[in-house]
């Protein structure tokens, strides 16, 4: 590229060399690129199409576009993501929140309501905070508490809940282990990837440990069942992320546990803790 260029010039040379690469979203990413560099938002990027990049800060837009090209995830580069409407800090500690993830939020509140006292919610594996946090801001009254067996993840996710004004507590737990309460509410996206299913390139800049698990990606989450079979108040509730095709042999799994099956909605699935027959 040249020394000096137009906002509308970089972000169609960026754009071009994006979709050479294979990133779908090149021009929203060439986009949010920029605009982080510079920052400022994209609406002031479109309103003033001219305006010349600096030398400096050019230097500093091309390493950013360097780095997305090799597909590192655009999140990590700007060091935000949006989940459920607000914007979370993520760093390469943590795993960078999916929509599909929101989607817990939404059978949550299908459970839920206007609680008639404290409950206990419990969010494992919580990386970022995003699922707990967003709990906790759409229930005030739950008492929630984010665990991860990451002191990493958890520094991110105090981060996240200072900014989010969110009165959450952390715990440092391989999953329950650590975990004093008997909980009304366990939610969690846990790792539930084999390490040989096809997978995008961004993932090989994410925290492995939140990924990948064995037994074909449910060695964590079926550990999380017969945990929470043992902690988990009567009637409470078990919400978990997986991908569909695991979505049967979990229920199974989970009935033998003394967990009943409510509902499913895209990659996740709800359980009750109640005695039933397996």
């Amino acid at each position: 590229m040249p020394q000096t260029l137009e906002f509308k010039d970089w972000l169609a040379d960026a754009s071009r060399q994006l979709l050479d690469a294979g990133i779908t979203s090149a021009n929203l990413d060439a986009e949010l690129i920029l605009s982080h560099s510079l920052n400022v938002n994209r609406t002031y990027l479109h309103a003033h199409p001219e305006q010349i990049i600096s030398t400096v800060n050019l230097i500093t837009v091309n390493n950013y576009l360097a780095e997305r090209l090799n597909h590192k995830p655009i999140a990590y580069i700007v060091g935000h993501k949006e989940f459920y409407g607000r914007k979370f800090i993520v760093t390469p500690a943590t795993l960078i929140p999916r929509p599909e993830s929101e989607d817990i939020i939404t059978i949550l509140k299908s459970l839920i309501h206007n609680p008639k006292s404290t409950l206990h919610l419990i969010d494992i594996g919580t990386g970022s905070g995003c699922l707990g946090i967003t709990a906790k801001l759409e229930f005030p009254d739950l008492d929630v508490t984010l665990a991860d067996i990451s002191s990493d993840a958890l520094k991110v996710a105090t981060l996240n809940a200072n900014s989010l004004v969110a009165d959450v507590a952390m715990l440092q737990s391989d999953l329950l282990q650590n975990y004093t309460h008997k909980p009304d509410i366990i939610i969690a996206n846990l790792p539930y990837v084999d390490q040989t299913w096809d997978r995008s390139p961004e993932t090989e800049y994410e925290p492995a440990m939140a990924l990948f698990a064995d037994e074909n990606g449910l060695l964590i989450i079926k550990e999380l069942i017969k945990q929470a079979s043992d902690k988990i108040a009567n009637n409470g509730y078990l919400i978990i992320e997986a991908d569909p095709d695991q979505h049967q042999e979990l229920t199974e799994y989970a009935k033998k546990h003394s967990f009943r099956p409510i509902d499913k909605l895209g990659y996740v699935l709800s359980f009750s803790a109640n005695k039933i027959n397996a």
